[in-house]
């Protein structure tokens, strides 16, 4: 069934529902603001593109999906593919291979391949998640420790002996905003989990700047005044040559979006005792990147720290995801000037976060107690991530997993945990 969720909620919605999801759309709005502009950031866009991707894309994501409290945007799973895209092809060349994702994600919806998710390996999504967790964390080191580099390789080999050249620019203040805000986040995280603590933390760590006068980059400083509304849409120029050389970043993308908001889907199913609808789920992330695409977004899927986060706030249906992007879009249009003064450790910081709970430390002991051959498949997957390619990875680690998945006769999928994403 392709029919999205929201239509079935709407039969039996309730001006009591109305206010739980409200609340549980502003409290997600609230986390997903500052995760949106340091997840672009990251990618080697502009603060302004990761917000545009979490309204227009959290928006369709949550219209037409088929999750009762799915939550889409921006995510950290795409950086390195979309760092890459941007850094060899343009910022055109990524709106472009996202288009193509959006409609490689409508044609999967329409064959109905929602459920194909239960034939790739475990093992190969660990070890491509840890592969990127870790691109992400040494991505950060930049802004974290503050040094003086205006141009940071793409390639992971070629980015470690940069670094390491620039260690005697480490800028005092620049570590202390950044070690204060990951002090504040995990703390935070512990003693009120219900509170949305990242936009709190990042923002008191980006407070220390002014406070002291400590001379460390901002996003006003770095990219200026971020604007106060939305792009109109518009297409970039589109050839053949552009088409092929794009069409295998298209493909990662598009599969990345389609297996992240289905697992996302599946963790909201356990957390809610309820059954989303697979097809539906895949269709919505295809109308989801074509349109964060036109707008000039990023790629965008389901987010699953952002759904649990909706699911502990108390969202019911989708229009919770809904109120999320529209909150998202009222405080760009009243309060931009205000995230202009976000400190980059302090993002860094949170960036830094996430990449360790992307990697799901509490579940590395499972890993090494896995059959050999989940243990050679997740080490696989995540050296070629790291020192290969993404697009690499992902394609020998499906193949070799589906063989070996094939040859023991095991199609059923593992059980998956909630990682703090």
């Amino acid at each position: 069934m392709r029919q999205p969720k929201i239509l079935t909620t709407l039969k039996t919605y309730s001006l009591q529902l109305f206010g739980a999801d409200l609340l549980a759309g502003v409290t997600v709005a609230m986390v997903a603001l500052p995760l949106s502009i340091a997840i672009a950031i990251a990618s080697g866009a502009s603060p302004a593109q990761g917000l545009v991707t979490a309204i227009i894309g959290g928006f369709f994501i949550s219209l037409l999906g088929g999750s009762r409290v799915q939550i889409g945007g921006p995510t950290g799973a795409f950086i390195v593919v979309v760092y890459g895209v941007i850094a060899e092809h343009g910022y055109d060349g990524l709106v472009i291979a996202t288009l193509m994702a959006g409609v490689i994600l409508l044609i999967a919806g329409y064959f109905r391949a929602g459920r194909l998710i239960a034939y790739i390996p475990e093992a190969v999504v660990n070890g491509f998640t840890i592969g990127i967790a870790i691109i992400i964390a040494i991505s950060q080191l930049k802004d974290f420790l503050g040094l003086s580099l205006s141009n940071v390789p793409a390639h992971f080999i070629e980015k470690l002996p940069v670094l390491w050249q620039a260690r005697d620019s480490v800028s005092g203040g620049a570590v202390l905003v950044a070690v204060f805000s990951i002090i504040l986040i995990i703390g935070l995280r512990k003693l009120a989990p219900k509170f949305p603590g990242l936009i709190f933390a990042v923002g008191l760590g980006s407070a220390l700047v002014a406070i002291l006068g400590l001379e460390v980059d901002t996003i006003a400083s770095r990219y200026g005044a971020l604007p106060n509304q939305l792009p109109f849409p518009q297409l970039p120029e589109v050839s053949y040559d552009r088409l092929v050389a794009l069409f295998p970043s298209a493909l990662v993308i598009a599969f990345l979006a389609g297996v992240e908001s289905l697992l996302s889907a599946m963790v909201a199913d356990r957390m809610i005792g309820g059954a989303h609808r697979p097809n539906a789920e895949v269709t919505a992330q295809g109308f989801g990147n074509l349109a964060s695409a036109l707008f000039g977004g990023m790629p965008v899927t389901g987010a699953i720290a952002r759904t649990a986060t909706n699911i502990n706030a108390g969202g019911k249906t989708p229009m919770a995801g809904i109120v999320h992007a529209l909150v998202i879009l009222v405080v760009m249009m009243v309060a931009s000037p205000l995230a202009g003064y976000l400190a980059m450790p302090a993002l860094a910081a949170l960036l830094m976060v996430t990449a360790y709970n992307m990697s799901e430390p509490h579940k590395w002991r499972s890993y090494m107690a896995a059959p050999p051959s989940d243990k050679f498949l997740l080490i696989m997957t995540l050296v070629l991530t790291v020192l290969i390619d993404l697009t690499v990875a992902i394609g020998a680690g499906v193949a070799l997993g589906l063989i070996i998945k094939i040859r023991n006769e095991a199609m059923t999928p593992d059980d998956w945990d909630v990682p703090e994403r």
